[in-house]
């Protein structure tokens, strides 16, 4: 069986060398791995959350094609699709927002570090905030489980969206009975180069420090290759490349034996002006002949709609019989084909209560007791070993052996003394009562 991987790229800029070399190189080289279905997208839905600029919007789905073409993408084997070409991607995240609980998207990080700023200008908590940015991570929920990827390479900073992609789909498989969505996994590429920029930061637009991957051609890379900060040793004196960006720039290019001598080189006491040079070199190398494929692309964007087009036909195979069988699940289903017999079943899953597993961004395990209407009751404590938090949740269905009590006005659930779980403070005194009842009622009938 494949392992079906999936990445999206938001169009809101132009790519640029850390872009290359920490995303989109290993995703085309990863995507000729065999056992590999690869899934790459355009996500230009996405894009209109952070981007008014309908010009840039446009310019960027251009640029961000080429780029992934030129790089050598093979789209007879990976799937290359733009988002907004699917239309059961929408579809799907109307039906994933009706069984997603506000509450979950309440503890989104980008919607918390939205209200944190808004508190600290002492402005309304939501001002600025738009339903695109508060319900993102369900976009990104449908992204994944319309294609029931089974492993989503991103960076730490979007872990919580693949926890949140998994309790999502976990919701509507009890809810309706069937295991419609495979729960994603995580991929943390931590091996992947990260490279610093013009000033030894992130390389990044936000820091203004980007080394261009084709705009502007050579001269354009060359200039920003020139820019870059070094220390103030001369020619004759010996330099350290480890303490160099330049050299780690170098690195993420060249060869083990290449690399190798420009540290000896470095060492030696060559001038930094020299191993700009070798820099500039060896990225025209590699990147000279993307940039003329790449030219030919830009210069030619119906071949790019073509190739696109192809693409969303390739994915709509998969995606319209998937949002079939899921509009007759949830009774979006033609007249004349009768009712369902799973539906009075469906109703039933949907009164329980049940556990949900996720991975923290600090990489441990923990479990959420949810309540039938969806809502968090309990959250345990971080676990290195995701059996051990998959042995308590045992523990806590089995009957009478958890004990549930308040901390002030936070319901806690302890097994041999020790607490394993907790809620979140209630308002007052009468709202933790009810939500250590509710607390109670739930346990007991999972235990049934």
């Amino acid at each position: 069986m494949n392992t079906r991987v999936l990445t999206g790229i938001t169009t809101t800029g132009t790519p640029h060398l850390g872009n290359w070399a920490g995303a989109i190189r290993p995703a085309i080289q990863a995507s000729t791995q065999p056992g590999v279905d690869a899934f790459f997208f355009l996500a230009d839905y996405h894009a209109l959350i952070k981007c008014d600029d309908p010009a840039r919007v446009a310019r960027s789905r251009l640029e961000i094609a080429a780029t992934w073409l030129a790089g050598g993408l093979d789209t007879d084997r990976a799937t290359f699709y733009r988002q907004s070409d699917i239309p059961e991607i929408p579809e799907l995240c109307w039906l994933l927002m009706c069984v997603t609980g506000k509450g979950l998207m309440n503890r989104a990080h980008a919607y918390k570090a939205s209200v944190d700023q808004n508190t600290a200008k002492g402005v309304e908590a939501d001002d600025g905030v738009t339903m695109g940015l508060f319900s993102y991570p369900v976009l990104m929920a449908a992204d994944i489980l319309m294609f029931n990827a089974h492993k989503v390479p991103v960076g730490r900073d979007q872990v919580q969206h693949i926890e949140m992609t998994r309790d999502i789909a976990q919701r509507f498989n009890h809810l309706y009975g069937r295991e419609f969505f495979v729960l994603p996994d995580v991929v943390i590429e931590e091996e992947v180069a990260t490279l610093p920029g013009l000033d030894g930061r992130k390389m990044s637009k936000s820091y203004n420090n980007t080394i261009p991957l084709f705009e502007g051609g050579a001269r354009a890379l060359r200039a920003a290759v020139s820019r870059i900060v070094t220390d103030s040793r001369q020619p004759g004196e010996a330099k350290d490349a480890d303490s160099a960006h330049l050299f780690t720039i170098y690195r993420a290019f060249a060869s083990q034996a290449e690399s190798a001598q420009l540290r000896a080189q470095l060492a030696d006491g060559m001038g930094w002006g020299d191993a700009k040079e070798a820099l500039i070199q060896r990225l025209e190398q590699d990147i000279a002949p993307m940039r003329d494929r790449y030219d030919a692309l830009i210069s030619n964007p119906g071949r790019i709609e073509e190739i696109l087009q192809a693409g969303a036909q390739k994915a709509r195979k998969l995606a319209q019989p998937a949002i079939e069988a899921l509009r007759e699940a949830v009774g979006l289903r033609n007249l004349t084909s009768g009712p369902v017999q799973a539906a009075a079943g469906a109703k039933k899953a949907a009164k329980g209560a049940r556990f949900v597993s996720f991975r923290d961004d600090d990489g441990s395990f923990r479990f959420r007791l949810l309540g039938a209407d969806g809502n968090e009751l309990l959250v345990s404590g971080s676990h290195a070993d995701p059996k051990a938090a998959g042995a308590l949740t045992k523990r806590l269905q089995q009957p009478g052996v958890a004990v549930v009590t308040l901390d002030g006005l936070a319901v806690v659930a302890s097994l041999d003394g020790a607490e394993v779980a907790r809620g979140a403070p209630a308002a007052d005194a009468a709202a933790a009562d009810a939500q250590a009842v509710q607390v109670q009622d739930a346990l007991a009938s999972l235990a049934q």
